[in-house]
């Protein structure tokens, strides 16, 4: 299961006969090996979700898709811990952020367990006519053969996210995982299995982008693409997509702003403020990495985020304690590091930056944060995805919005203020898809998430989510008894 592909209900080894090595990024040695799927075994998986499609399950009911989705839920449950702690040594994050995940994820498949239910009841749904001699009503179709490309630091949930609502509207679908992070995806396809999802509704795929996941974009047959990960690959399945004009979503980089006014009480906000850069590691798209902090606070602040940041627990996620795991892989940690070393040639160093001495081996990095930073440095621009905080002070709230929303990237940006009104002014001028007041980073799977900019197309979760696997279809009766001699101008 864990080395091999999941298509047409059965595990399959690779056409291609090549395999990855999944690396613990705490230790940096090999513990796995995962199939490096080709184009002709994303065709096989794609024919397998096509014949699927077209056989039974786009007729069936949302009540039985829902029947899938609760058993699914209830064997990710079943299997809680097991999951929790190959996610840690696959991804490094701390065991409990990976418990935390499983648990988002049985709860996504039963949420869409509701919304497949309800979805019986919306369709006929009646549109209201001016013209009495028409009735029309609207079915929810769904889209046929998805797509779903996933990344690495939520492996387990953003599988969730997609694979749930998928199945709910009555789509067919091959995932392919981060080459990086497969191993929870896998066991997801087991769990379907077991739950009684029939052969070819869900196919697994594992491989690297440019083989399998470009190969999975400019599959003809396929007719809606979903992909979370970053800009630049985005834009590729973008590219791939318009080929053959198909529906395609898309949840992408961030440069998130937290705002934080001078009335906010402080203790809270450092709280906030740590939870939304280093929690899994600042590989979160939605991070919240630029603090705008009003100036009349701004050395408080800093110091007591100085502090409480030189308290974070280091090391292996399966360790007890440890509240930042390494990141992901060697290639994010050259990258990050990078990112670093950019940084005290333009801002300063305020903590952090390098290695953790008493850790010589695994991808960490310590929690960093930079002071003073221009505008224009990378490490203000540019999504690090790591954890890595830039600060600036800002005077007064027409300043902090202009900074705020003076980026490429519109996913999210927390606002903290005691102040309701001033919270709903700024939430509501801030060029987002995602606003917190007063917190940073809580994410319900009831809500829509997504962003504008360059942080993406479309929203995830909640119905929002289902309708991205739905395709409306019109359907208009004439039921007047007089003929419609349009030609005659005699109609009616």
């Amino acid at each position: 299961m864990d080395n091999a592909l999941l298509i047409d209900g059965a595990w399959q080894a690779p056409l291609t006969k090549n395999y990855l090595q999944v690396i613990d990024p705490a230790t940096e040695e090999a513990f796995q090996q995962i199939p490096a799927a080709g184009p002709d075994d994303v065709g096989k998986a794609v024919d397998a979700a096509r014949r699927a499609f077209q056989g039974r399950w786009s007729g069936t009911t949302g009540r039985e898709r829902a029947a899938c989705l609760r058993a699914i839920g209830a064997g990710i449950e079943t299997a809680a811990q097991a999951l929790a702690e190959i996610e840690v040594r696959d991804n490094g994050k701390p065991l409990p952020e990976a418990q935390w995940d499983v648990a988002d994820a049985a709860a996504c498949f039963r949420l869409y367990a509701d919304f497949a239910e309800e979805l019986d009841g919306r369709q006929n749904e009646p549109v209201a006519l001016p013209d009495p001699r028409f009735l029309s009503h609207v079915r929810h179709e769904p889209i046929g053969v998805t797509g779903l490309i996933v990344p690495w630091n939520y492996p387990l949930l953003m599988a969730a996210w997609k694979v749930a609502p998928a199945i709910a509207a009555g789509c067919t679908m091959v995932l392919k995982p981060s080459e990086f992070t497969s191993l929870t995806a896998l066991r997801l396809g087991a769990i379907a299995l077991e739950a009684g999802l029939p052969a070819g509704i869900l196919n697994i795929v594992t491989g690297l982008g440019p083989d399998a996941g470009a190969a999975l974009a400019r599959h003809p047959a396929v007719r809606k693409l979903a992909f979370t990960g970053s800009v630049p690959t985005g834009v590729c399945i973008a590219a791939a997509a318009a080929q053959d004009i198909k529906n395609v979503s898309l949840e992408l980089g961030g440069k998130s702003p937290i705002i934080v006014f001078d009335d906010a009480d402080i203790e809270a906000v450092v709280e906030w403020i740590l939870f939304g850069i280093f929690w899994n590691q600042g590989e979160v798209c939605s991070a919240t990495s630029r603090l705008l902090v009003q100036k009349a606070i701004a050395p408080r602040l800093i110091e007591r985020l100085m502090a409480e940041t030189g308290k974070i627990a280091i090391g292996n996620g399966m360790a007890p304690g440890t509240l930042l795991g390494p990141l992901v892989s060697a290639r994010q940690h050259e990258r990050v590091s990078a990112f670093i070393e950019a940084g005290r040639k333009t801002a300063e160093l305020a903590t952090g930056g390098g290695r953790p001495a008493h850790l010589p081996k695994g991808y960490f990095i310590e929690p960093t944060i930079f002071v003073d930073v221009p505008t224009d440095s990378t490490i203000w621009t540019d999504e690090i995805f790591g954890p890595v905080l830039c600060v600036r002070t800002f005077t007064d709230q027409e300043e902090a919005l202009r900074l705020a929303n003076d980026s490429a990237f519109g996913l999210a940006a927390a606002v903290m203020t005691a102040d309701d009104d001033r919270a709903e002014r700024v939430a509501n001028a801030l060029e987002a898809g995602i606003v917190w007041i007063n917190c940073s980073q809580p994410t319900f799977a009831e809500a829509p998430w997504g962003g504008v900019k360059k942080s993406g197309v479309g929203r995830e979760l909640g119905r929002w989510g289902l309708s991205n696997y739905l395709e409306p279809k019109q359907i208009t009766r004439y039921v007047s008894k007089d003929p419609w001699n349009w030609y005659s101008g005699r109609s009616g």
